[in-house]
């Protein structure tokens, strides 16, 4: 009888994943939408049964992202993110250079716990406040001096509504308009930075936890510890080398102006837009019960992430018998759950709600990050990892940095156009064979290139973030080409020397490990 489909199963598995990357590239159709092709292509190419493909949509890190999101909630609900925030900044000062150090540092600390997006989103209403005080504070100095204090405290005020009808003439000096630029940018870039540091801090960070340990279940070697150590001090290199970068490009070089904490040193200005951030903290009051209770919660989760198998020590989970059965899920999982019973300052009314989860619960990460799931499954059961490890076989002579920096650079350059997470479920089923066939511990490449594909920072469709802060009408597309091209390059140079140094040790890069030869001979037979 004649087949409908007689290709091979490596052909078929090569067509669903070209078709799904087609999608999440273009962006033709929703990336979640996307993402479901291989649910029905790869049951009727006979790849996966249809059951076999449901069960990736729904991994352990998808109840990870449901209980950080019941924090998230909690933090959002009761403005302790505005809290924490203002409260860096006011620390800070307002000399332009420390105003935007505080922001970076406050958003940095965000994103290591929120999204991205919604730290971004948070953060960039609060400095332009800053700004517009700033804004309006100029207009006022340059039309009539004896009105400069009463014009930045109407916050309905003709100068601030001129302000906003026409953003050509809103800046009262190109210095001003520089800040702003300078401060627009630097949230988003550390949006990115923070997001960076924790396993739950980005999408990509999970996709990559999910289809490594998947791929690799003998590994044993990432965690929430063993990440947060390797990435943390990328972060805060970064966190400075942006700082600098930004600072030279849009403020100049003369630091002592622009950071000096000195209070006789302060403009009048700058004075004012201290004021402004004082107001606006003192607008949220004492410290509330729910903000306690969440800000108890946040440290909780840290610390039992940290102590669950530190390595050095042992952790909390060999109290139990069995081992393996509880993850970084469990303990999200298990405090979320406890948000939805703990009552509010109201005994009938819990810290969050259903509506107030739903409200920040991305379903179509969820959806996204299992069609990566889906997609590695086939890549592995048709065969198709291994075939493309073997036509990878002539970059063998390479060492294992070269081969480790053109995955940064290739992804980082992919990044920019398409998006994160569709960009590494493509590359990491083949640079994971490309790892097996060099015999290159495959962390040492996965790790840098799950990194660098967070660094499309260039452009407005590199990320939301981007976007966010583009809207707002401070920059311009060249700003961000210029600028960002900068950051991608400090973001690839700081990731490769933190794989060729400090990751050595810590993941025993120098060796090709033995859960990886298992998979290498099992995949080969």
């Amino acid at each position: 009888m004649y087949q409908l489909f007689s290709f091979s199963q490596e052909a078929c598995c090569a067509y669903v994943l070209m078709v799904t990357a087609v999608y999440w590239v273009s962006e033709a159709v929703p990336l979640g939408a996307a993402a479901l092709v291989p649910a029905f292509l790869y049951p009727l190419f006979g790849v996966l049964k249809s059951s076999e493909v449901a069960a990736e949509y729904c991994k352990d890190t998808t109840l990870l992202l449901m209980g950080v999101i019941c924090l998230a909630a909690s933090i959002e609900k009761w403005n302790l993110h505005k809290r924490i925030a203002l409260r860096m900044v006011m620390i800070a000062g307002a000399k332009p250079g420390m105003l935007v150090l505080g922001f970076m540092c406050c958003t940095v600390f965000l994103s290591m716990w929120l999204s991205n997006t919604s730290t971004t989103a948070m953060v960039m209403p609060i400095a332009e406040a800053v700004l517009q005080q700033l804004i309006c504070t100029g207009l006022a100095d340059s039309h009539n001096d004896s009105e400069t204090a009463e014009a930045p405290e109407d916050d309905g005020g003709t100068s601030c509504s001129r302000v906003r009808a026409r953003r050509d003439s809103q800046y009262p000096t190109k210095r001003d308009h520089m800040i702003c630029k300078c401060l627009s940018l630097s949230i988003t870039y550390a949006a990115t930075i923070g997001g960076l540091i924790t396993i739950t801090g980005t999408s990509t960070n999970l996709i990559f936890a999910e289809q490594f340990n998947t791929r690799y279940p003998d590994a044993k070697v990432i965690n929430f510890g063993t990440w947060f150590i390797f990435s943390f001090p990328i972060a805060i290199i970064m966190l400075i080398l942006t700082w600098l970068w930004l600072h030279f490009l849009f403020l100049g070089c003369n630091f002592r102006e622009t950071c000096s904490l000195s209070k006789k040193r302060k403009t009048r200005r700058e004075m004012l837009s201290e004021k402004r951030i004082h107001e606006e903290y003192a607008k949220l009051g004492p410290i509330s019960y729910p903000e306690v209770v969440t800000g108890v919660f946040f440290i909780l989760m840290t610390l039992l992430w940290f102590t669950r198998e530190p390595g050095f020590v042992p952790g909390w989970t060999s109290l139990f018998e069995k081992k393996g059965y509880r993850t970084d899920a469990t303990v999200s999982v298990l405090l979320g759950f406890l948000l939805f019973l703990i009552p509010d300052d109201d005994p009938l009314a819990p810290m969050i709600t259903w509506k107030d989860f739903q409200r920040l619960m991305p379903w179509e990460i969820v959806i996204l990050v299992g069609g990566g799931y889906a997609l590695a499954a086939g890549c592995k059961v048709s065969g198709l990892s291994v075939w493309i490890g073997r036509q990878l076989e002539p970059m063998s002579g390479l060492p294992p940095w070269a081969v480790t920096l053109l995955a940064c650079l290739l992804v980082s350059a992919v990044t920019e156009f398409a998006s994160n997470p569709a960009t590494l479920t493509v590359f990491l089923p083949i640079l994971s064979a490309l790892s097996e066939t060099l015999l290159i511990n495959p962390l040492h490449t996965l790790i840098p290139a799950t990194m660098c594909v967070s660094f499309g920072v260039m452009l407005p469709v590199g990320n939301p973030p981007n976007a966010i802060v583009f809207s707002y009408g401070h920059v311009k597309i060249s700003d961000m080409v210029k600028a960002g091209f900068g950051v991608n390059l400090i973001g690839v140079a700081v990731v490769m020397l933190a794989i060729t140094t400090w990751g050595v040790p810590l993941f025993n890069l120098t060796e090709f490990p033995t859960w990886a030869v298992a998979r290498n001979v099992s995949g080969s037979l």
